[in-house]
């Protein structure tokens, strides 16, 4: 019965699961993110630079609105100045229902939402498509390889293939990553269209790094306090198991001596 019930589990984790989670992907390769593993950090610049792209290219159409402008100072992520996250956050308006009117946003304040009803909120998406099936169609593999919701939205990002097409009056792009093959999302990407400071690699493909990173972080913010309480908690239970142990060893020395006797 207990084999039966291992063996079940492992059917769940292993293979049901990934057909219930998300439906087939198409080309998603594994990327070395430096957020990955128990001991990975989140690459400061890497944010900045992915908090850029987002700005210029995704924030037409979709919003973060689980994520407020303070949270750019945070620690384990881009890490602005407050100087800096009050000019970011100015940039922007928020409707305030105390004057009943719009005004500049504030660092407090949550960034804006989606603009567009079928443009997503981005704030969850890396973390929503962390456990998709993966390579090799199981769901243990993202858990093993840190293979997950950033290397997906890389993909999508980095992924269309310059063909088009008309379906029920709308156009959709060809993608070698989206479920299906066919995106209804134009690209918001292209070599060259942000220039960073300092310079660094803008090509599609290195921008979609930078913001998948990005928007890992913001599904993510307090990812690198987790990691830190989870190692002191381990540190500490082996510590425990080890005076235990010894302890137990001392207690029952006398008796074992007796017995030898």
């Amino acid at each position: 019965m207990f084999k039966k019930t291992i063996l079940s589990a492992l059917v769940v984790l292993g293979l049901g699961t990934s057909q219930i989670v998300a439906a087939p992907v198409g080309e998603v390769e594994d990327i070395n993110f430096s957020f990955e593993g128990p001991f990975g950090t989140f690459d400061e610049p890497q944010l900045q630079r992915g908090l850029q792209v987002f700005t210029e290219s995704c924030a037409a159409c979709h919003g973060l609105n689980l994520v407020a402008y303070r949270n750019l100072g945070d620690y384990g992520g881009p890490r602005l100045s407050p100087e800096q996250v009050k000019a970011y956050a100015a940039q922007f308006e928020v409707f305030d229902i105390e004057i009943d009117d719009y005004r500049p946003a504030i660092p407090p304040d949550m960034f804006a939402g989606s603009t567009m009803e079928n443009a997503p909120d981005l704030s969850l998406m890396a973390k929503a498509r962390k456990a998709f099936s993966g390579p090799n169609g199981l769901v243990i593999i993202p858990l093993v390889k840190g293979f997950g919701g950033a290397e997906y939205i890389a993909a999508v990002l980095k992924g269309y293939t310059g063909e088009e097409k008309e379906e029920a009056g709308s156009i959709l792009y060809g993608n070698t990553a989206f479920p299906g093959g066919w995106i209804a999302m134009a690209p918001p990407l292209f070599d060259e269209m942000v220039e960073f400071e300092p310079a660094s690699d803008n090509s599609t493909a290195a921008m979609a790094k930078d913001v998948a990173a990005f928007l890992m972080w913001t599904a993510e913010p307090k990812m690198m306090e987790r990691k830190k309480a989870g190692l002191v908690a381990v540190l500490f239970l082996t510590f425990l198991a080890v005076m235990l142990y010894l302890t137990n060893k001392k207690i029952w020395a006398k008796a074992k001596r007796k017995d030898h006797a």
